[in-house]
């Protein structure tokens, strides 16, 4: 049965082997996709149901990223698998779900509202989801990778983003402002005790103040749009039609950002020779995409590294020998170097300033530590992926618990990115928290990333 909404996460080393074994099957999936010229399971039918987050499902309400009481390797309870050192283990076998917030806005703003959902914002500063959906087109087609700058009455900057393959892109206000005036929070419906918290203000949510208008300019093609007291949020899509529809670019960027503290995966090697159909079944369809891809790994402070970063690169076998030689090993305590990793895939790389699909996979099971400057870390990291229209998708393990779900959820919801979490049907490794979302499909792990990369990057889907 699932696992219940806890916070006591455990990493499956099964998990984490096979979690690594994905993500180098996905690079070797790549290679497909960038056509010839370019050469530098389990059952999908079944469906899943998470209960959404009550008032009663925050662990007694206190948030917790910090945690000492997570099981050492070799200790009772510990990190143990039921697939570990199974010769037999394959891609495919993992199973996961996702759910994408964006498109299911009325759920997640009932979710924040929810006592979870309040902790939860509290404690990692996101306060407000307050969003202005944009719409570009021209001729009744979506304009892709427009920019999207968003100022508030005093010409200063509050968001910027990029329009994506559908020509839509998600802007927000105040997002992680505590003090703004008339924008406040309400106290969960219990009392909530000696829970940390970083807020320096009180805060009601729903006090009653005339909404401010915001300037919207939205570029592309060499045209720009500019529409004025636009008010945030907004029920309906702000629709801009450009004049001439710049053709969308062959360029995708794919990052691949993984936890690798703990057992490190061994079944790399045997699965090479499953790769080549998965390979076959990229080709179809794929086209001529100019695909680079950048693997990165992070640990913890105190580790060996804290995090080995490496360029984009067009060479799809370089990718797949940085990640086959990689080992996992390391961490001890719940918390990771989360925030470096993300400052650094965010910052540190040479991103491409026009492309049809940018997307981060954030592979992990643990939060970063909740320490005031690391929280402000994350708020600009997030700032700056969506200002550079980079989709972040995080892979949530089954060491997850609710805090790090809800940080996943929310980097995800900001620069227009999906939810994705493992789920017991495979009946490997530990259980995995269930997460609070309505009916999902389940599906093999593989095949859901590959549908998700083929989504963004606007490609049709595969043929069985």
């Amino acid at each position: 049965m699932p696992g219940k909404r806890r916070m006591r996460p455990v990493w499956t080393a099964g998990v984490h082997r096979l979690l690594l074994a994905v993500v180098l099957l996905l690079v070797v999936i790549l290679a497909g996709c960038s056509g010839a010229g370019r050469n530098d399971a389990a059952d999908g039918s079944a469906s899943g149901e998470s209960r959404p987050a009550s008032d009663a499902a925050s662990s007694g309400g206190t948030p917790r990223a910090d945690s000492a009481d997570r099981p050492a390797e070799g200790e009772a309870g510990g990190r143990t698998s039921r697939i570990a050192g199974n010769p037999q283990a394959a891609p495919g076998q993992l199973t996961a779900g996702e759910w994408r917030d964006v498109e299911r806005w009325e759920d997640w703003q009932n979710l924040l509202r929810s006592r979870e959902g309040t902790d939860n914002r509290r404690y990692w500063a996101y306060y407000r989801f307050d969003r202005l959906v944009v719409r570009a087109e021209a001729g009744g087609q979506p304009v892709v990778d427009a920019d999207v700058i968003v100022k508030d009455a005093d010409g200063r900057l509050v968001w910027r983003t990029k329009t994506d393959m559908d020509g839509y892109a998600y802007a927000y206000a105040r997002m992680f402002e505590r003090d703004y005036p008339g924008v406040n929070m309400p106290e969960p419906a219990e009392d909530q005790g000696s829970m940390p918290t970083r807020d320096r203000g009180q805060y009601e949510e729903g006090v009653s103040r005339a909404q401010p208008g915001y300037d919207v300019e939205v570029r592309a093609g060499g045209e720009s749009k500019i529409f004025s007291h636009v008010p945030i949020p907004r029920e309906e899509p702000l629709v801009v039609t450009f004049e001439q529809r710049p053709e969308p670019s062959d360029a995708v960027d794919l990052m691949f950002v993984v936890d690798t503290t703990g057992s490190m995966q061994d079944e790399i090697d045997f699965l090479r020779e499953e790769l080549k159909d998965v390979i076959n079944r990229a080709r179809k369809g794929a086209g001529q995409l100019d695909i680079e891809v950048s693997v990165n790994f992070y640990r913890d402070r105190y580790d060996d590294y804290v995090i080995k970063p490496y360029p984009f690169t067009a060479d799809i076998d370089e990718a797949v020998r940085r990640i086959a030689k990689e080992k996992a090993e390391g961490g001890g305590d719940y918390p990771e170097a989360v925030e470096q990793a993300l400052t650094n895939a965010v910052s540190g790389h040479e991103w491409r300033r026009s492309a049809r699909t940018r997307l981060l996979f954030l592979v992990g099971d643990a939060p970063p530590r909740n320490e005031p400057q690391i929280v402000d870390e994350l708020h600009e990291t997030t700032l700056e992926a969506a200002k550079l229209g980079i989709r972040i998708v995080p892979v949530a393990s089954s060491g997850v618990d609710v805090n790090t779900e809800y940080l996943m959820r929310f980097l995800a919801a900001a620069t227009g990115g999906t939810y994705v979490f493992l789920t017991d049907h495979s009946g490997i490794g530990n259980d995995h928290l269930e997460a609070a979302v309505g009916e999902f499909e389940v599906r093999p792990l593989n095949d859901l990333l590959v549908e998700i990369i083929r989504r963004y990057a606007g490609l049709p889907e595969e043929n069985g």
